[in-house]
């Protein structure tokens, strides 16, 4: 399995209403490429199936998105995360772990 693949396997784990890190999903799959982690999850192809909005910076600000930050705020807020100046509140609450 290529790391793209890995990585969205991954992604497809966090629950509805938590959110991970680039940083987790690297350390998971053994390595510290945090942005191929990102590069994986904008090449998504299935955003919604595999819900890379879920996928945020290890400092809880939202980072990108390939359809627009104010869209993953949007769906991550859908979810009961909530968010204030582009930052998950109760950072520690939300994360998920693998």
């Amino acid at each position: 399995m290529q790391f793209n693949e890995k990585v969205l396997k991954l992604t497809k784990r966090i629950p509805k209403g938590r959110v991970t890190t680039y940083k987790i999903i690297a350390e998971k799959l053994n390595t510290h490429a945090y942005r191929a982690v990102g590069t994986a999850l904008h090449n998504n192809k299935r955003p919604i199936i595999i819900p890379c909005h879920r996928v945020v910076n290890s400092d809880g600000f939202i980072g990108g998105y390939a359809k627009g930050i104010n869209k993953k705020i949007k769906l991550l807020k859908k979810e009961g995360i909530k968010i204030k100046s582009k930052k998950i509140e109760d950072f520690e609450k939300a994360l998920f772990r693998f």
